[in-house]
């Protein structure tokens, strides 16, 4: 058997034989007039868009109502992206606050340089307080997003391709990157090929969507529920690779104890969707909080429904009742007994054929 040693030699004697790399983009800007298109910028848009789209299909398959996922996004990513510039801003700081730094650089967002671990921390948070608002459960909204996300951040990582950055060490394997000398590091020549780490953990976050997919459809049909347990699966998956992929960059990064911080960040993340999952208790997949009442909303609302749709419901059930509502039986002519206006009395009956009413079918039910 082959070791690994042996086939990494052998694709490095292939390049010898076939030279062959992968070219960076010659140009990351195009300009629409005074407006500039940053590919960096439209490939994380791009990767929202695809997230919001499928995140949704995965939420309603679930139970989960109309614009709930959209709306989370309008609140979940400018959160997202500002906490995402904070974490990268404060765990590389000699760009900003060093001998030679530029506090002016923070806002460039478009140049690069958004931490995933502050993003999915503020994104989260501010999802779960929108959840919490509507009286819905956050481990559906999770379970159903986690796939999603990890196609996002692949295709955001194609924007690094563009700006020629986060790129690993040299490498002679017939994918080496090309890199041109204005983004070249210091100490290497120009021509050197380097680990292209953009493609590394793009494929493998689309791996791991899929396994994402499997791992779900697995866990409904065995326990009936992923009760959030996708969620903590998305932390190992995520961080399984981009360990070892953080490994192999040359970019400059704070290091503790000899290693980068954000490979100790991916073992300590790791590790802690390692016990979440590990204690994750399934219990069932509603969308709904138990305690917002029968449909999960207070008052008995359904915090799923669309707006408006069950005042219309009510409004036929009363054309409905007036329709089929039946003549007393006797004399057609005879007058029947006058009710006082103000005298209470019973509500009339549910017209036949008809079922009775869901909890919560409208405020005045309770």
């Amino acid at each position: 058997m082959p070791t690994v040693a042996t086939l990494i030699t052998g694709l490095a004697a292939t390049r010898a034989v076939l030279p062959c790399s992968i070219p960076s983009p010659s140009r990351s800007v195009w300009h629409l007039g005074p407006f500039p298109l940053r590919a960096y910028a439209l490939c994380i848009l791009t990767g929202v868009f695809v997230a919001v789209w499928w995140s949704d299909r995965r939420y309603r398959a679930r139970g989960g109502g109309r614009d709930v996922v959209l709306d989370a996004a309008l609140l979940g990513v400018p959160a997202g992206i500002v906490c995402a510039r904070l974490y990268h801003v404060l765990t590389s700081p000699d760009a900003y606050f060093g001998p030679h730094g530029d506090l002016s650089l923070i806002p460039q967002v478009w140049n690069g340089g958004l931490g995933i671990w502050g993003g999915v921390a503020g994104g989260v948070a501010a999802v779960a307080w929108l959840l919490r608002r509507r009286g819905l459960r956050l481990a559906p909204f999770v379970d159903a997003v986690a796939p999603a996300l990890l196609v996002a951040q692949a295709i955001g990582r194609v924007g690094n391709w563009f700006n020629q950055e986060l790129f690993g060490g040299p490498t002679t394997l017939p994918w080496g990157l090309e890199i041109d000398a204005a983004h070249t590091p210091v100490g290497y020549a120009p021509g050197t090929l380097f680990h292209p780490t953009f493609l590394y953990e793009a494929l493998w976050n689309l791996a791991g969507a899929a396994f994402l997919v499997w791992l779900g459809r697995h866990l409904l049909a065995r326990d009936g529920a992923t009760g959030g347990r996708l969620a903590w699966a998305y932390l190992m998956v995520y961080t399984s690779g981009r360990g070892w992929i953080e490994y192999l960059r040359v970019d400059e990064a704070q290091h503790v104890l000899g290693l980068r911080l954000n490979v100790w960040t991916s073992l300590l993340v790791f590790v802690l969707g390692l016990v979440g999952y590990t204690l994750c208790q399934p219990v069932d997949d509603a969308v709904a909080c138990p305690d917002r009442g029968a449909r999960g909303g207070p008052g008995g609302e359904d915090p799923t429904a669309t707006p408006g749709r069950e005042d219309q419901g009510d409004h036929q059930d009363q054309g409905e009742r007036g329709d089929q509502e039946e003549e007393p039986e006797g004399e057609p002519d005879a007058p029947g007994p006058v009710e006082e206006p103000d005298a209470p009395g019973p509500r009339s009956a549910r017209a036949p054929g008809r079922g009775p009413r869901e909890e919560g079918d409208g405020a005045a039910a309770g």
